[in-house]
């Protein structure tokens, strides 16, 4: 569209292997956008090569996806933003159509949906494949959802999303970060199925399996209780107090039976375990009230972002 300024952004670490096929392949399809790539401490001169083949080359020295991604939010103003890998994994047939859906005000987050897609057939790391699924049946179970692709790399947004994002993660759960977000705050999200293939041979993942897959499900934990701290106290609290109902039943089964209390210890255990029951619960409406308040602060936010747009 007229007028519209889009930003290609590609954060790298040591991508030389691709990084040139992937900005020419982005500045064909979209030649009027300015392609930015973010290196991250690379050392086998991704830099470079990104600048010869027409890359606005930026640093961010901090290690880590998150990290990257949080200068990119805050340094760069346009309409749309279109994130990539540097692994040329994703092919940039479907860019202009992510873009579109964003320049138009049909969405303000695009997830380019792999696992409708290529995904699992040219994947060759099933551990990923199963932390995928793992991923994406957690989100959609906790908070109410139904995204198809929760860790996909590939994403537009619009400048109200990107500008509104509070971007916490260091490394890979940051796709999971901004998808709760997005969910919760209620973005308009849209999935369009685009292609995947596998990494091309002598590019090297720089996603450890395990390691990095906990970060992700710690991640979504963590999210979960600030989210949505009502349901996640109240089920500790039930758990609790069902730990509690177990250790003092045989108790006061005993008291009805012979009117006397021998085990003191074990009382005194199940009414702490339903004392810290009942803190959990009362905990998790306060926070639930906060979190309900900061919703409200957070409109009020967007609508003056609108303005100064």
């Amino acid at each position: 569209m007229k007028n519209k300024k889009i930003a290609v952004l590609i954060p790298c670490y040591n991508e030389s292997k691709t990084i040139k096929k992937v900005v020419t392949d982005y500045k064909k399809t979209l030649p009027d956008a300015d392609i930015y790539v973010y290196d991250n401490n690379s050392n086998d001169k991704t830099d470079e090569i990104a600048k010869k083949a027409g890359a606005i080359v930026r640093y961010e020295y901090k290690q880590g996806k998150g990290n990257v991604i949080r200068s990119m939010f805050r340094g760069i103003d346009v309409d749309c933003y279109l994130m990539i890998d540097g692994d040329d994994t994703y092919p940039a047939e479907n860019a202009v159509e992510m873009c579109d859906y964003i320049l138009e005000g049909k969405a303000d987050m695009v997830i380019g949906d792999r696992l409708s897609s290529t995904y699992f057939t040219e994947n060759k790391r099933p551990f990923h494949n199963f932390g995928n699924k793992i991923v994406r049946f957690l989100i959609n179970k906790l908070f109410s959802n139904n995204v198809r692709d929760i860790m996909t790399g590939y994403r537009a947004f619009s400048y109200e999303f990107v500008k509104s994002f509070p971007v916490l993660s260091k490394g890979f759960e940051i796709e999971t970060e901004m998808t709760i977000h997005a969910v919760d705050k209620n973005f308009r999200l849209v999935e369009v199925p685009v292609t995947y293939r596998d990494r091309p041979e002598g590019s090297i993942s720089k996603l450890n399996t395990y390691k990095d897959g906990f970060k992700v499900l710690k991640t979504i934990a963590t999210l979960f209780k600030e989210y949505k701290p009502a349901v996640f106290f109240s089920l500790a609290a039930l758990l609790l107090a069902l730990l509690s109902i177990v250790f003092g039943t045989p108790v006061f089964i005993e008291y009805f039976k012979t009117g006397l209390v021998p085990r003191y210890p074990t009382l005194i255990f199940s009414g702490i375990l339903m004392m810290l029951a009942i803190l959990l619960w009362v905990c998790g409406i306060i926070l639930q009230v906060i979190v309900k308040k900061h919703k409200q602060l957070f409109e009020l936010y967007l609508n003056n972002l609108r303005k100064h747009e």
